[in-house]
């Protein structure tokens, strides 16, 4: 049959990343968070002082030169930009914001859709962001839209920052992901949408088990 290429789609803070990588280790598959992409370019603007509105150009000039992996320890999946961990630094909030405004630049999107194509064809992966199904893994076996309501997203991902001893805002976590969500709803090139053949899975009411056990049922039916 083939390797297996599951694509699971969504707003901001949906737990996109949590669910499908706790699916994807129970399943035996390949997780590949390709948020934490985004996120990589972001911080390398961030670390090398580009505004990534104002000054994009210098940014796509630089494309070529960032070098970003991935990496399975004991502890799970790490992310690697050049030959820092920056798993952690990553999550932070000024990330996220910068990861929306990159994701909207057509050649960013252009250099990390090849790099995931080519993981998707060596292995059973789960593969979650906000334009998989439609845009990078268009046939893919398995399409899921997962999402929640803002007001939800915007308490879990407070939940999550403030249990890592993170200080945040639980009114600018929202405001930031409806930033987020304006923005990648409005973006030229692969805007976020649900397929029309995806599986619509709205996670508010649903516990975080709940929603791994219902992206696991979907995922066996193919199997």
């Amino acid at each position: 049959m083939g390797y297996i290429s599951v694509a699971i789609d969504g707003p901001a803070g949906a737990g996109k990343s949590s669910v499908s990588k706790a699916a994807a280790k129970a399943l035996g598959f390949t997780y590949i968070d390709t948020g934490a992409m985004y996120r990589s370019v972001a911080l390398y603007a961030i670390n090398n002082g580009i505004d990534i509105k104002n000054e994009t150009a210098k940014l796509i000039n630089r494309l070529d030169e960032i070098k970003i992996s991935i990496k399975y320890t004991d502890e799970g999946q790490r992310i690697y930009l050049f030959d820092s961990d920056v798993s952690e630094r990553i999550r932070k909030e000024d990330v996220s914001v910068g990861a929306s405004d990159v994701a909207v630049i057509p050649e960013v999107r252009k250099k990390l859709v090849e790099l995931q194509r080519e993981m998707a064809k060596s292995a059973n992966v789960i593969m979650d962001g906000r334009d998989i199904c439609s845009y990078v893994l268009p046939n893919a076996q398995v399409k899921i839209f997962l999402t929640a309501s803002s007001d939800s997203r915007a308490k879990r991902r407070y939940d999550e920052l403030t249990e890592k001893g993170i200080e945040c805002d639980l009114k600018k976590i929202k405001e930031d992901m409806e930033y987020r969500d304006k923005n990648d709803s409005m973006r030229a090139v692969a805007p976020l949408q649900k397929a029309e053949d995806a599986v619509l899975l709205d996670t508010t009411e649903m516990s975080f088990e709940e929603s791994v056990e219902k992206v696991k049922e979907l995922i066996n039916n193919v199997l």
